[in-house]
């Protein structure tokens, strides 16, 4: 796509997505989210790619959604839309797929947050793997305040990011908090002079991707979001028993163990290609 909200860079193997719009505080539309959303598929299928960065242009992250359309038209783009019960083609909630983008990335994704990340620039951030956060950066989840209720997925990220006592605190509320306060709540990994926060995240992302196997990392990041969902340890004792026998005998395991022996760096050269993105012990619903 030729991206007009975002920009995008790839170096060292980390693909940077930057929310271009600083003249209006990157505030979220739906280009954004389709530009975003092309640009994690992109990053989800090379293997060149090996961990994704998101970070705002300017002075803020994001802050929230655009409240003036370019061209007009309804603000969350339900203009087809009538009734209590319109198809859900009418109505998604445009944070939401990119959120289930980020969930369904197979890469590490980062979130650089340069700013002030207010509405659904922060609930965007809840599927990243890590988020980094500027000093003094103003946070909220403010929908509550505008008389809407929470998008992006983030009634079920946020309570396993922060836990059901700070999230119904935050979310009930819906004042503004500072990211000191996100940090010790455990929302953010850290807080960092605003000039240090993209750098910081490369400095994380080239760490996690230095000694590992791109498609050990995909499967376990997808088993730590997913296997705490059963109802039962047995069901992940499955998962797990599966997993190390596929990657051991048929992917990058084949030479992980042999190198170490063997005092060498080991040879990790499966395509995620050759792994599937689906397995029926992680079977996604319907979206109806």
């Amino acid at each position: 796509m030729d991206y007009q909200d975002i920009k995008t860079e790839l170096s060292e193997n980390i693909l940077t997505i930057t929310l271009n719009r600083p003249d209006r505080l990157n505030a979220f539309t739906l280009r954004m989210k389709d530009e975003m959303v092309d640009a994690l598929a992109e990053a989800d299928s090379n293997d060149d790619i090996r961990a994704v960065i998101v970070t705002g242009a300017g002075k803020v992250f994001c802050a929230g959604m655009e409240m003036e359309p370019e061209g007009g038209g309804h603000l969350f783009g339900y203009d087809d839309a009538e009734g209590m019960e319109p198809p859900l083609e009418t109505i998604r909630d445009s944070g939401g797929e990119l959120s289930l983008a980020i969930y369904n990335c197979r890469k590490p994704v980062i979130a650089a947050i340069n700013g002030a990340a207010v509405g659904v620039g922060i609930t965007m951030t809840l599927p990243m793997d890590i988020r980094l956060v500027a000093t003094n950066s103003k946070i909220g989840f403010v929908f509550t305040q505008r008389g809407v209720t929470p998008e992006a997925c983030s009634s079920w990220f946020l309570p396993r990011v922060v836990g059901i006592q700070k999230a119904l605190e935050w979310v009930i509320s819906g004042d503004i908090f500072m990211a000191e306060e996100g940090e010790e709540a455990g929302l953010f990994h850290s807080v960092h002079d605003k000039d240090e926060v993209v750098e910081v995240a490369r400095c994380i992302a080239r760490k996690l991707i230095a000694k590992s196997s791109p498609v050990a990392v995909a499967l376990a990041k997808q088993m730590l979001w997913r296997n705490p969902n059963f109802s039962h340890p047995a069901e992940a004792h499955v998962v797990e028993s599966k997993m190390i026998y596929w990657s051991n005998e048929f992917w990058d395991g084949k030479d992980g163990f042999t190198a170490f022996l063997e005092k060498r760096p080991p040879r990790f050269d499966t395509s995620l290609a050759d792994v599937p993105k689906q397995f029926d012990f992680w079977e996604a619903p319907p979206i109806k």
